[in-house]
């Protein structure tokens, strides 16, 4: 059993390595909400929450409102909860901010983890209602932890290490693009200076100034907004097309998009992968604990 994951009583796997890694497993339930926690673990803490969350569905109940229905999509990169219908994401909890998952073992239903708010830092809790997959969803998310921590172990250190040196050469070609734009403009400028020159010791009307469509070597100055179809080949025949870029950006397991040596502009630069590293180590350090508890302690907690 992974040191980054603990539960009193050890339990045997839902579901194969290969479902959760390359796929997701969808559960449907009824979502009560979500509210702040002070701490990120604690049975005291969840089932003040649950409290918490139920007097509150028990008022809107009272006013006509349903419980609404939520799917769960669990995977190694987190758990996404979903509208049924159309597939909108309404919460992506990362599983490195999950740090809590208990089920209620008296009537198989009630279910909750705490996760750390990516925009916050805020510790949030959410509770569900799952009819009678509430101790299977609960180690569906313990599983899913346990395969993405040993993943981030396998190559997270890698991965940000080739991403540092990926940054320092896009630094580097911003450099000396600075640099390369910087000796034009002082090539323009000595190139004015030289025409004005001429200008003034030239007589009048004997010698007739450059033409300042070209260099002081008669060529054509580079024009990055030039059309590249207007330049014919030696052939005679126009050059083919540039292929027009996809706009798509793929994002890997640490949310970084992929180095691109034609796009890379200071905005284009990755994250703060060190804290980005930092963040995910301190996650999975503090690991995710699970727990069969029992949150219906009065007659408000019996239905939902």
């Amino acid at each position: 059993m992974n040191r980054a994951f603990s539960r009193k009583k050890d339990k045997t796997w839902m579901h194969t390595p290969e479902a959760l890694s390359k796929h997701y497993i969808p559960y449907n339930a009824k979502f009560l909400g979500s509210t702040e926690v002070e701490q990120p673990k604690g049975t005291e803490v969840v089932r003040d929450a649950v409290r918490k969350l139920k007097f509150a569905r028990h008022i809107k109940k009272s006013e006509g409102q349903k419980i609404p229905k939520v799917e769960l999509q669990i995977s190694i990169y987190g758990v996404k909860i979903l509208e049924p219908k159309t597939k909108e994401v309404q919460h992506n909890c990362q599983l490195h901010r999950i740090s809590f998952c208990a089920d209620d073992k008296t009537d198989k239903r009630i279910f909750t983890f705490i996760c750390k708010d990516s925009e916050s830092n805020k510790h949030l809790c959410y509770v569900f209602d799952s009819e009678k997959c509430a101790e299977e969803i609960t180690l569906t998310i313990g599983q899913a932890f346990n395969l993405a921590y040993r993943k981030f172990l396998e190559s997270g250190g890698k991965d940000v290490e080739t991403r540092k040196q990926i940054a320092g050469l896009q630094k580097r070609i911003q450099d000396l693009e600075t640099e390369n734009t910087e000796l034009k403009n002082k090539v323009q400028d000595l190139e004015n200076q030289l025409r004005i020159t001429q200008v003034s010791t030239s007589p009048a009307g004997s010698v007739s100034p450059k033409s300042p469509s070209t260099d002081i070597f008669d060529m054509i100055p580079f024009s990055p907004t030039s059309h590249q179809s207007s330049v014919p080949t030696p052939n005679g025949t126009q050059p083919p097309p540039v292929p027009s870029r996809s706009t798509e950006i793929k994002r890997d397991l640490f949310g970084a998009e992929p180095f691109d040596p034609f796009n890379c502009g200071a905005g284009d630069f990755p994250p703060d992968i060190q804290s980005k590293l930092d963040e995910m180590q301190e996650g999975f350090k503090m690991g995710l604990t699970l727990e069969g508890t029992v949150f219906c302690l009065d007659p408000l907690d019996s239905r939902c």
